[in-house]
């Protein structure tokens, strides 16, 4: 029982530390951080829309990333239990688990998108 705790401990720090702080040393990208740094103009209509996208792609991202270390969590401690029927229901877990991270991967990148687009407009 204690180990158990132990690893639930340590999988909760882990899982505090990947969502604590996706990118600190990257530069803002927000529209208005790029006219505080003199750039001399305002950003336009377009400028602020991709920001926006950008900004909603890297918040998606972020709780996605959550989301599948909680899931891959739960794989783990099901995988490294004694019982037998755990560590069954663990390979299942973690086969759905692959199959989840790949189409989420697949959809932040864009793959989702351009596939769509191929299918849609045929180039």
């Amino acid at each position: 029982m204690n180990a158990t705790i132990v690893l639930v401990g340590r999988l909760a720090f882990a899982v505090a530390i990947l969502l604590a702080g996706a990118s600190p040393g990257m530069p803002c990208s927000h529209p208005a951080a790029a006219f505080a740094e003199g750039s001399g103009s305002s950003p336009g209509p377009s400028g602020n829309f991709s920001a926006a996208i950008n900004r909603l792609v890297e918040l998606v991202a972020g709780a996605g990333s959550g989301i599948l270390a909680l899931v891959w969590a739960r794989v783990a401690l099901s995988w490294f239990s004694n019982d037998i029927t755990k560590k069954v229901q663990a390979k299942d877990r973690a086969r759905d688990a692959l199959i989840g991270t790949l189409l989420f991967v697949a959809a932040v990148t864009g793959v989702v998108y351009g596939l769509a687009h191929w299918v849609v407009t045929g180039s």
